[in-house]
């Protein structure tokens, strides 16, 4: 016989205080832990949620555990680690290939990060040099490469000399006059504007990176600025020579 999820989460108030998100990597995490053989006969949302779920814990709180149940099931579709049996019309369903990869905690903190960071709109360059960096947690070395790209990349198109750093180096390439990687086709407002921006960009988010310690705890905060950057790259390749 499976194990009860009350033996994974034993307090039902604790249960009930996680959001849907959390409690449907618990669910996963409980089913993937199982055989085969007793996984089959709890993947359908109903039986979970209404019959298999709420045992272990006390009957006021059946209820509201079902209720808690149903929402986490819902996520777990919406994201698509489970997903309908075809030929099915009752409401069964499989782990999907993605769900199958999330067996323990660490797997699942890695899947919600990743989920935070939509890589098809990252640039393929910060792609491949920050995502290791970003699953495991490391947003500071991940934002750092990032613009530490758009630095080398604005460099590169517009020619410029290794000794050529940092704000002032965008200042150069988007100069107004003579910047050759200046759009000319923009207003001279809008072309001191974009000067400005990647001045500031590069100034504030990856200088301070270069000479202390910047702590970047929240993920959501290092994939913003991820995508800023990415922003930023796009730009330059539709600008350069």
């Amino acid at each position: 016989m499976a194990e009860l999820l009350s033996s994974i989460i034993s307090d039902p108030n604790a249960l009930l205080a996680l959001a849907p998100a959390e409690l449907g990597g618990v669910v996963l995490e409980f089913l993937n832990s199982l055989h085969p053989s007793e996984q089959k006969g709890l993947l359908n949302p109903h039986v979970f949620a209404a019959e298999f779920g709420p045992k272990g814990y006390p009957p006021e709180f059946r209820e509201p555990i079902t209720l808690a149940l149903m929402e986490a099931w819902v996520w777990l579709s919406r994201e698509g680690l489970v997903a309908p049996i075809p030929s099915d019309q009752n409401g069964w369903v499989f782990i999907t290939r993605s769900g199958q990869r999330i067996k323990s905690a660490d797997d699942f903190a890695a899947f919600r990060k990743a989920a935070i960071l939509p890589t098809n709109l990252l640039h393929p360059v910060i792609a491949q040099k920050t995502w290791s960096d970003f699953l495991r947690g490391e947003y500071e070395t991940a934002v750092f490469e990032a613009f530490k790209e758009v630095e080398v990349a604005v460099r590169d198109a517009g020619g410029f000399a290794a000794r050529d750093l940092g704000s002032d180096l965008m200042r150069k390439a988007f100069n107004k006059d003579d910047g050759p990687i200046r759009d000319p086709a923009l207003p001279v407002a809008e072309q001191e504007a974009q000067a400005h921006f990647f001045a500031g960009a590069i100034g504030f988010y990856k200088n301070p990176g270069s000479h202390r310690h910047v702590v970047i705890t929240e993920p959501a905060v290092a994939a913003r600025l991820l995508m800023l950057a990415s922003q930023l790259l796009f730009t330059v390749d539709e600008q350069k020579p």
